[in-house]
């Protein structure tokens, strides 16, 4: 408990001690301004003027209790008696979409999602009304560009063993019922329609087929005929052939004893036989090396949807961390300069921002936001312009120990929360990262130097070969993106087309 105790007291020191930005996340989710809701410009005036620590953050994180059940199945237990509560997350390698066949985009979700539906002695609406009853809940997804399935439970520990009980039964004796099948296909082909309204949806298509090209992470989506084409029996082959145990990892956080709780899992799990299936990863995909511009033609829009960036990093790379601080300056969040320029100071938006995926394989940085059609080409203008500088020009120092201190507040703050700090566990042991690498990170991001920000921007943000995707009015935008080099054209529903005449 003392433990525990020092590391909220360190995050609280932290986050009174760093600039009010810390309070803000750093990592908004890219394309935040897709949002219908008008915002005001903002009012804030920053005096820079609050006190600032030199320290750098110590930290030692819980270590949870790590087992590896006789199935193969690993397992993390982070006790945490504060609150009456569990959460358990299963991952499961090899059972994401990254491998389904190309002909079945779909599979690994819609295996995920009927899980729940029924299983040898529970139908669909019994699991639902024992979820309720139990106030328990109860889910799985397989989202796309994924090589996992995430299974996830969480309830009180009073009725830890009902309604755990409930989520292994819906794990390990799947039925798929033909009735609840067709039910989740009808509903997805209804999305399927839907989406292709959204821009957000259309931007996000078109950036992924353009940087990730042949990889199986260029998918966002299933088709109807995807859909068409599962069926019970594709669902059962693929839940057999790679629902496996030793693929999988077990995390539980919450108010359980692990000594009492392992032996018990070995009893749960029982049923579950590892197999010899063997996942063999698509080829990495590579970073574009020319410039392409892609118009999604949206007739009579009246803002633009831009995304911009090309393939960088995987998540074992030695540029992660100067990434981090990189991408934090440029436009991690309200604080990075695309947001400053481009909505306070020009007011073209009501928000950019800009991330970078690295997982197993690389993944790419991006920037992107919303701003009205007839800004296009200012917006464009800028969003190159800070690409450039952050290149061209070294970061000054106050603004690195700005973002420095903000990452390091954010990440302090984020272990007040069990689920946070297994999280971190959880994929320090699926990417094989050190086993002291959080209990360093804040030290690592401290350490990064203005050198290093300027040579990973230089590295990987190369203005020449970056993909510009952009979702708007063809007829009001394509001779603004065409300075920008040559344009293909697609319609709402992916198609190649052109913009007609007027």
């Amino acid at each position: 408990m003392r433990r525990k105790a020092l590391i909220r007291y360190s995050a609280c020191i932290v986050a009174c001690l760093v600039l009010g930005v810390a309070f803000l996340d750093p990592n908004l989710p890219l394309l935040k301004a897709q949002e219908s809701i008008e915002t005001p410009g903002s009012k804030v005036e920053r005096k820079n003027k609050a006190p600032l620590s030199e320290e750098v953050l110590q930290v030692k994180l819980p270590k949870p209790v790590e087992a590896k059940l006789q199935n193969g199945l690993t397992v993390l237990i982070l006790e945490d008696h504060r609150t009456p509560s569990v959460f358990a997350q299963l991952r499961i390698g090899g059972a994401g979409a990254l491998f389904e066949p190309p002909s079945m985009t779909g599979l690994a979700n819609v295996t995920a999602q009927m899980l729940r539906e029924g299983t040898k002695s529970r139908t669909s609406l019994q699991i639902a009304e024992e979820i309720d009853r139990l106030g328990a809940t109860l889910g799985a997804a397989g989202s796309f560009g994924s090589s996992q399935v995430v299974f996830s439970a969480s309830g009180l520990s009073d009725n830890f063993d009902s309604w755990f009980a409930l989520a292994v039964d819906v794990l390990l004796n799947p039925s798929f019922p033909q009735e609840e099948l067709e039910k989740l296909k009808q509903r997805q082909r209804a999305q399927l329609r839907q989406q292709r309204s959204a821009a957000n949806f259309l931007v996000n298509e078109r950036f992924n087929r353009a940087v990730y090209g042949d990889h199986p992470a260029a998918t966002v989506s299933p088709t109807v005929e995807s859909l068409d084409a599962l069926t019970q029996e594709a669902l059962m082959r693929w839940y057999r052939e790679r629902y496996a145990p030793q693929n999988a990892l077990l995390a539980i956080a919450g108010d359980v004893r692990a000594r009492e709780l392992i032996p018990r899992l070995e009893k749960w799990f029982a049923g579950w036989q590892r197999n010899d299936v063997k996942r063999t990863w698509p080829p990495n995909p590579v970073a574009a090396t020319s410039r392409k511009v892609y118009l999604v033609h949206r007739p009579n829009s009246v803002q633009t949807t831009v995304a911009l960036g090309n393939i960088a990093i995987e998540r074992r790379s030695p540029d992660y961390i100067p990434m981090v601080v990189m991408n934090h300056i440029l436009g991690g969040g309200v604080s990075g300069r695309l947001f400053l320029n481009l909505r306070e100071e020009k007011g073209y938006t009501y928000g950019v921002y800009s991330d970078f995926s690295a997982l197993r394989y690389p993944g790419p940085w991006r920037a992107g936001g919303n701003m009205r059609t007839e800004v296009t080409t200012g917006a464009l203008v800028e969003f190159f312009k800070e690409i450039g500088r952050i290149r061209d020009q070294t970061v000054p120092l106050a603004e690195l120990e700005d973002s420095k201190r903000a990452i390091a507040a954010r990440f302090a703050l984020s272990l007040e929360q069990p689920t946070a700090i297994l999280g971190l566990a959880a994929s320090r042991v699926q990417f094989r990262l050190p086993e002291d690498y959080w209990d360093t990170y804040p030290g690592k991001i401290m350490a990064v130097t203005a050198e290093d920000v300027q040579r990973v921007a230089r590295k990987y943000l190369d203005p020449d070969t970056m993909q510009l995707v952009a979702v708007g009015d063809g007829l009001k935008i394509q001779s603004v993106l065409e300075p920008y080099g040559p344009v293909e054209v697609y319609d709402s529903s992916g198609k190649l087309t052109s913009i007609p005449k007027q």
